[in-house]
């Protein structure tokens, strides 16, 4: 480990060699902890995604936190679910004559994205609870923990705020609630994964090395986040399923119509059309940016703790980007897909390592 990854105890603070290894094994068990609660929510995303792209979202017309985590479980209890389903737009307008055995397959998708957030609510409080009470959590970083379990809760609550956009007057979720829903679940993934990177004990960048290449960094995981969000519009309003050519649209590179609704910001967000279109356009961006980035890199820094994380951020969009242009040209085929919904995840994982490659790791504290 070089001397740069692990900042000096604050002053006043004399830590003994048993502080300090004690400090360390109980990091490592929380930093592997977060990791799973990352994959998890990883996890989460494409099953979410899987449940938009099989319209299985509107399947449970109810909250129930708790009694909810309990499937029907009888030939009664499965109609008692049909017919409510039965009772909403969604199925009067496009489902109806669906047998009981259709209702189940979208009935099973929603439940069990239902079911393994509830998964992640335990494998984060318990684990958090067993390790506060041993004493194993840094007074610090306790207020960042419950952080982010406040945000998980509230991640529940946006979950079902978005359903109920869909249960009247709609057949399908609001494309803005879905985004919001979306951006969330990435906004705790990164959060969390930013914390578990900072508590591994690594070799990082100069100070020099980091004033001169975080603004870079920061710029490009906002990109990330509005991409992401602009990915949830285009899944909200079933974008992908029309243009699927590339790289023209509409037989051109800016295509007409992009402008056509009144008022005008309301194409951004409701126009299949330029909704797809700056989901592209961002995509290039982003091309460019970590282009710059890993060049940046290079120039500034080319040591391996900078340009190990460059070189990974740099892959993953490439390969983001082919997983794009697959989703769009094989009209939204569920696994290529899924694979797109997962790889921007693993995007804004590469893009959090970067900049924690440039923080370093948390300062050793009593």
């Amino acid at each position: 480990m070089s001397a740069s990854s692990q900042a000096a105890p604050e002053s006043g603070s004399a830590m003994s060699i048993d502080d300090e290894s004690a400090i360390r094994r109980n990091r490592t068990l929380i930093r592997w902890w977060l990791y799973a609660i990352c994959f998890l929510v990883l996890a989460m995303v494409v099953v979410g995604g899987a449940t938009r792209l099989t319209e299985s979202g509107l399947s449970i017309t109810e909250w129930k936190p708790i009694h909810g985590a309990l499937p029907p479980l009888s030939a009664a209890e499965w109609q008692e679910e049909f017919a409510k389903y039965r009772e909403i737009p969604q199925y009067q307008a496009i489902n109806a004559g669906m047998t009981l055995e259709e209702f189940k397959f979208i009935f099973w998708w929603e439940w069990g994205h239902r079911l393994l957030g509830r998964f992640i609510g335990v494998a984060f409080f318990v684990p958090l609870v067993f390790f506060w009470m041993r004493g194993m959590i840094e007074p610090w970083l306790k207020p960042r923990l419950v952080t982010g379990l406040f945000l998980g809760g509230l991640q529940g609550a946006v979950g079902w705020w978005m359903v109920a956009s869909g249960l009247v007057n709609r057949i399908d979720v609001s494309q803005y609630r879905l985004a919001t829903h979306l951006t969330l679940a990435c906004i705790i993934f990164a959060y969390l994964f930013w914390i578990a990177r900072r508590l591994a004990p690594r070799e990082t960048a100069t100070a020099e090395e980091a004033r001169r290449l975080s603004g870079l960094g920061k710029l490009f995981l906002a990109l990330v986040f509005v991409q992401i969000f602009l990915g949830g519009l285009v899944a909200g309003l079933n974008a992908g399923f029309t243009y699927n050519t590339w790289p023209l649209m509409d037989g051109q590179f800016i295509p007409r119509g992009l402008l056509i609704m009144t008022p005008a910001w309301a194409n951004f967000f409701e126009n299949v059309l330029t909704v797809q279109f700056q989901h592209r356009m961002t995509a290039y961006l982003l091309v460019i940016a970590v282009i710059v980035l890993f060049l940046r890199s290079r120039k500034v820094s080319g040591r391996k703790p900078v340009m190990m994380p460059a070189r990974h951020l740099l892959g993953f969009v490439l390969l983001q980007v082919l997983f794009g242009i697959g989703t769009l040209l094989m009209h939204v085929q569920l696994h290529i897909a899924l694979w797109h919904q997962a790889f921007a995840v693993i995007v804004l994982a590469g893009a959090i390592d970067y900049l924690a490659a440039l923080k370093g790791s948390y300062p050793a504290r009593r």
